[in-house]
């Protein structure tokens, strides 16, 4: 889980993807970066922090030029080096700078085959820059074709050629020096891309962007979502946009996005495949409410409180069917980050307490029901678990609107190894009385699914590999489940001290 962002405008553009980014900051905290291009010259800024600790002012004033990319990076397994930050740059052919949302899952095959085959060297471990490598070859061997004219239709042959050898997950904004903006997502589209314009007093300008959100505060009108392998090339003078979108049917054949970007990835306020994410989350505590009500009565329920702040939504319409009280009962610092995506456990077990902090009024001798999105790991409810007993609640009762997590996820979301994960291998009961809760109770994952196609029916499937253990992609097997497993964990220790040689400025 990553974010990313482009812009092809009529003005300099830095400080509007510096904006952008900080809207899809959620998204990934562990790095950040911007590439612009002026003149013919790639200027590219980037670093491990956030947005704001990443680019300065100083930055920002070498960060000229009319078009540009940014990335804000959630750390995946082997993946934590300043030298790993995004954007990635290669200078054949003509200069590309490229940022990636997702995870290649044949990566290390394709290792090879760019020392092998394409001839190319790797800096570093990410598999984005695996992905920029391949697209640079395809390229290339794309304009010795056309005698060195790149043409949309060549780009687009290209970035064919890519979605044939790169299996996973990916969504991908790019700079083509010289020519313009490129933007694709893989055959299966399972990580989020949509793409808007705005008219201003110069001309139309277009933006790319993981989530919706970003578009919206910058003043562009969602034109859409790019579809599953689909891409769009927007050349620098943003005279004209060129589209390639699958058929209808090949892409209600392929089409599966991944359905943890509506549980929790996502901010609420975006639009996703054409559904809106706070809708989906509000379906998602009614079908959660008539699963409690199956065990439990109304009455055992005296107030509905939620983890903030991704359990808000869900826990609003749950409460409404329960006929319960909605309450605030924790108060969050908003100057600590999304535990989830902190980089190792030791630091997200400190983060709680500092993140979240009772009020002792909405639990005194009461029955809790507690709402937060998913249990990964159980650490953090077990936590909250006992600052609500500490606050007085009489009985405290655990809802999840996501099903049990057991299974890895190999398309760019960092869950730990299958035997941290508290459902791995655990009944309901048996992972109640681990983390202190008098009952759990998960969302199934047919609700799961039917609240988000309940916003737009042309869904037909989901990547949902976290809950189901199915994958996507036909290459996952335990061999590369356990060499994921190996990897994970000791990502922050891998290159953390190395000098950030990537960084232009």
């Amino acid at each position: 889980m990553c974010g990313v962002f482009g812009i092809v405008a009529k003005e300099p553009v830095s400080q509007e993807i510096f904006d952008a980014l900080t809207m899809l900051q959620h998204r990934g905290q562990d790095a950040a970066g911007i590439a612009t291009v002026n003149n013919d010259r790639v200027i590219l800024r980037k670093d491990n922090g956030l947005v704001r600790d990443v680019i300065h002012t100083r930055h920002m004033k070498h960060l000229a030029g009319n078009a540009g990319i940014g990335h804000v990076r959630y750390p995946t397994a082997g993946c934590a080096s300043p030298a790993e930050a995004q954007p990635f740059y290669v200078n054949s052919p003509y200069g590309i700078v490229l940022a990636h949302n997702g995870n290649l899952t044949n990566a290390d095959i394709l290792k090879k085959e760019i020392f092998e085959t394409d001839l190319r060297h790797l800096n570093t471990n990410s598999d984005s820059e695996v992905l920029t490598n391949i697209l640079a070859h395809e390229l290339f061997e794309a304009q010795r074709v056309t005698k060195n004219i790149l043409i949309p239709d060549s780009i687009f042959s290209s970035v064919e050629k890519v979605f044939k050898r790169c299996s996973g997950g990916y969504a991908v904004t790019a700079l083509i020096v010289g020519h313009g903006m490129l933007a694709f997502r893989d055959p299966n589209g399972i990580r989020p891309l949509c793409y808007g314009k705005r008219e201003t007093e110069n001309g139309t300008e277009y933006a790319i962007s993981s989530e919706s959100v970003a578009l919206d505060a910058l003043g562009f009108e969602l034109i859409g979502d790019i579809p599953a392998g689909g891409m769009i090339f927007i050349p620098f003078d943003a005279s004209e946009i060129f589209i390639k979108f699958p058929d209808k049917k090949t892409l209600e054949d392929q089409f599966a996005p991944c359905i943890f970007e509506y549980v929790y990835l996502a901010r609420p306020d975006s639009i996703i495949d054409g559904v809106s994410v706070y809708k989906a989350r509000l379906r998602q505590g009614r079908t959660l409410a008539k699963t409690i009500l199956k065990d439990l009565k109304k009455e055992e329920i005296d107030v509905v409180i939620p983890i903030p702040d991704s359990g808000r939504t869900a826990a609003i319409d749950l409460a409404h069917e329960l006929d319960a009280k909605y309450r605030e009962g924790f108060i969050k610092n908003r100057y600590i980050g999304r535990t989830f995506i902190m980089p190792d456990q030791k630091m997200r077990k400190k983060s709680v307490r500092q993140k979240l902090n009772t009020t002792p009024l909405e639990f005194k001798d009461k029955n809790i029901l507690l709402v937060d999105d998913s249990i990964v790991r159980g650490t953090t409810s077990r936590q909250i678990i006992e600052m609500a007993r500490e606050a007085g609640a009489k009985k405290v009762y655990f809802a999840s609107a996501a099903p049990a997590v057991k299974y890895l996820n190999v398309y760019g979301i960092d869950l730990p190894a299958r035997e941290d994960l508290i459902a791995h291998g655990l009944s309901t009961d048996e992972i109640a009385k681990e983390i202190g809760a008098d009952k759990v109770f998960y969302q199934t994952i047919e609700d799961l699914r039917d609240s988000v196609k309940e916003g737009n029916s042309s869904i037909k499937q989901f990547e949902d590999g976290c809950f189901t253990g199915n994958y996507i992609t036909k290459d996952v097997d335990e061999e590369y489940l356990r060499k994921i497993e190996g990897k994970r964990g000791n990502s922050v220790s891998l290159g953390m001290d190395n000098e950030n040689v990537s960084s232009f400025i």
